[in-house]
């Protein structure tokens, strides 16, 4: 019973100096610049997940990816039930990302979930908007391994 107490007792104190060791958080937090606010700023407007725009540049990319790593001839004919999952979900001081998902109507007669995200500054030197993006299935080198659940936020 008594060496219940002592252990209890020690392991209080031990908690206690642990606490007053760690920094408190103001001492830890950081100063945040939203991305807009930057020397070489973002301005934040980037196409919404179902502009035409993002969902063309999707399938081009992926029949050429798939066409020249993988020798298939699959492509995306359409899209269904697109929508928004995040906006910005790293907070404001990072490039701004617009996370989507949806299903990807394949040429092959399957659907499969599509994950991507859109993002400014990340296209062609950095002068406009750019995708990334993973189809269910067809992440052939698992880039985005497990599942896709790496083009998720």
């Amino acid at each position: 019973m008594r060496a219940a107490m002592f252990l209890k007792s020690c392991a209080l104190a031990l908690s206690a100096v642990v606490g007053a060791l760690a920094p408190s958080p103001a001492a830890t937090a950081r100063e945040i610049t939203p991305a807009e606010r930057r020397v070489s700023d973002y301005d934040t407007k980037i196409p919404a997940c179902f502009d035409p725009a993002v969902l063309e540049k999707i399938a081009s990319y992926f029949a050429e990816k798939e066409a020249k790593y993988w020798e298939s001839s699959v492509t995306i004919a359409g899209y269904e039930k697109i929508r928004p999952v995040a906006w910005r979900p790293w907070g404001l001081d990072y490039i701004p990302r617009r996370f989507c998902t949806g299903m990807a109507l394949l040429s092959d007669g399957t659907k499969r979930r599509i994950d991507y995200s859109v993002r400014e500054g990340l296209g062609i030197i950095g002068a406009t908007w750019g995708v990334d993006y993973c189809v269910l299935g067809h992440d052939h080198n698992w880039a985005y391994a497990p599942a896709c659940k790496e083009a998720r936020p």
